[in-house]
This record gives C-alpha cells, sequence and structure tokens, in this order.
C-alpha cells in the first residue's frame, strides 16, 4: 500500500502537472502553437474557485457548492483561454510564445496589484475541497483516485480527439496551414477551437492544484511555473499525450528530492542540466528516445537470434 505521501505530493500532483502540461501538448504537438499561458489558465480557474467555493477562514468565498463552481471555473478558463488563442493564431512560431508570455506576465501583475478581487500579493488562503458523501476529497486516497480519474479523462479525450476528423484537420493546419485555407477550412476557427479545448483540461487541472495545495496567490501564475510546464511537456515527449505525465513526474521527483541533496538555490540550474541533455539527446524528449530506442533493441534481438540459429545450423552440419 502506497504511503499517503507518495499518493498525494508524487502521484496527485505529478497528475495534476501533467494534465496542465498536456493542455499545452494539445496545442504544440497537434496545432504547432507553443503556450505559455497554460498555468494562467488553470490559476483563472483556481480563483474562480477561491472566490466562488469554501474555504476555513470564513473571510472571503462565496462558499457555493463544488457543482456549481466547478463548472464556473472551468467554463471561464476554456474561455479565458479561446481568448488567448483568437489573439495568437494571428501569429506563428516564435511570436505565438511572446503574445502567451505577455499575457501571462500581464495576468500575474494584474492579480498582484488587485486587491479587491484577487486579494493581492497574499492571495487567498485556507481553501478546502469539497465532502461528497462524507468523503473529504483531499483526503490522500480520494484526492490520488480524482487526480487519476480526471487524467484519465483529459488523456483519452486528447487521444482519440488526435484520430478524429477534427483533429487530422488540426495536424494538417500545423503542417501546412496555407494548403489547408486554400482548399476551404477555416484554420483560425480551428485553432481557436483548439485552444478552447485545452483550456478545459488546463481549468480542470486547476481545480485540482488549489485543493492540492489549499491556497492560490499570483505566485502561482507566475512566469517561472509557466516556463515549468513548458518544460515539463518538452522532456516527456510533445507527439503523445502520455509524454505530459512522464515529464510531470519525473520533474516532481526532482523537486521532491534532489533540492534536499542539492539545496533549493541551486534547483533550476539541475532543471536547466537536465532539460538540456534530453533534448540535446532526444529532441522529442524521454518518449522520443524510448520509441528510437525500441526498434533499435528489436533489431538487435533479431541479430542476435539469426546468429544463434546460424550456429545451431553449422553444429548441425558438423555433426
Amino acid at each position: 500500500m502506497a504511503s499517503d505521501f507518495f499518493l498525494t505530493q508524487i502521484g496527485g500532483y505529478s497528475l495534476v502537472l501533467g494534465m496542465i502540461a498536456l493542455s499545452l501538448m494539445l496545442l504544440a504537438g497537434y496545432g504547432g502553437m507553443v503556450s505559455l499561458a497554460q498555468i494562467t489558465v488553470a490559476g483563472a480557474a483556481g480563483y474562480v474557485v477561491a472566490i466562488f467555493g469554501e474555504n476555513n477562514s470564513g473571510v472571503y468565498g462565496f462558499g457555493w457548492p463544488w457543482w456549481i463552481y466547478g463548472p464556473l471555473a472551468i467554463m471561464i478558463a476554456s474561455l479565458m483561454s479561446a481568448l488567448i488563442g483568437w489573439i495568437a493564431v494571428r501569429t506563428e512560431g516564435i511570436y505565438t510564445i511572446m503574445i502567451t508570455l505577455a499575457v501571462a506576465t500581464a495576468c500575474f501583475y494584474f492579480a498582484q496589484q488587485n486587491y479587491a478581487l484577487f486579494n493581492g500579493f497574499p492571495g487567498y488562503n485556507g481553501l478546502r475541497a469539497p465532502d461528497v458523501f462524507g468523503l473529504y476529497w483531499r483526503d490522500p486516497v480520494p484526492f490520488y483516485y480524482l487526480c487519476l480519474a480526471n487524467a484519465v479523462v483529459a488523456y483519452i479525450a486528447v487521444l482519440y480527439g488526435a484520430r478524429s476528423t477534427f483533429g487530422l484537420t488540426l495536424q494538417a493546419i500545423r503542417d501546412n496551414p496555407r494548403r489547408m485555407r486554400a482548399i476551404g477550412f477555416n484554420v483560425t476557427a480551428h485553432k481557436v477551437f483548439a485552444w478552447w479545448l485545452a483550456g478545459l483540461i488546463a481549468g480542470a487541472a486547476g481545480i485540482l492544484l488549489v485543493w492540492f495545495n489549499g491556497r492560490i496567490s499570483p505566485g502561482t501564475i507566475a512566469v517561472g511555473p509557466s516556463i515549468n510546464i513548458l518544460v515539463i511537456a518538452i522532456i516527456g515527449g510533445l507527439r503523445h499525450p502520455i509524454g505530459p505525465f512522464i515529464g510531470a513526474v519525473i520533474v516532481t521527483l526532482m523537486q521532491t528530492f534532489a533540492i534536499d541533496i542539492i539545496g533549493a538555490e541551486r534547483f533550476n540550474t539541475l532543471i536547466g542540466l537536465v532539460f538540456l541533455l534530453i533534448v540535446f539527446v532526444s529532441p522529442d524528449g524521454i518518449l522520443g528516445l524510448w520509441e528510437r530506442l525500441k526498434p533499435q533493441a528489436g533489431r538487435d534481438d533479431w541479430r542476435s537470434f539469426k546468429k544463434a540459429a546460424n550456429k545451431a545450423e553449422k553444429k548441425g552440419r558438423n555433426a
């Protein structure tokens, strides 16, 4: 039986980060649109939970039930993502990254300086997950399985969505947008819809992130966490929906154990070195490296089998 620490701090947290990175993978891997605003979208859902949900202090929060503020948070996050996408799809490449970075930075400073709505720099503390049928969703086991269920749904949605008509069209737009526009496809609408879908995933993860931390502040949506999501997605791989979850597990394990060994001040240096090493060895991340090594291992096994068969045949002839 896994300990509560590993269930929550490693398992649950990795799944939450993996979902946010999955929303980035959907945009970058299938749409060719790299976003640095996914943690901002998740944070928008988190602030909705903080403002309208329950808290332990009673100082703020409307105390609405989860089945009202949960869908509201996801809806606002998806609409915000679609709005960011509507702005960003008019650019390509590095300009898309810069626009999303500008949006993320603007949202960070807006939340930090707005005390009336976002409670400024301190943010909201003492936030609590709901009790459903006497089960507290922040307890280690319920929280882990709640995160797992959401991650599985998001993973399956992206996996099979990529094989749908929309997903195949989006990938064709990624490869040659001019040709797709010339044959009559609405390129902008497909891209904005992809942003909206990514917002649904990031919004659901944002709710879980707030329940996990019990708080949210502008630091949650700062530039550093935005870059961390990009690092997670790239380390795991952007070519398959499982990649972001692999990257999330690696980064979470490093955050949990490496800091005690090398110190918090050197942790970002370690992450940077690991990131550079993986990108240098395999631009497609850990998953890409595995896919390259697997056929090679198969070829080596086949060569070994042929050698053994030839040796056996020679021995049979000599006998």
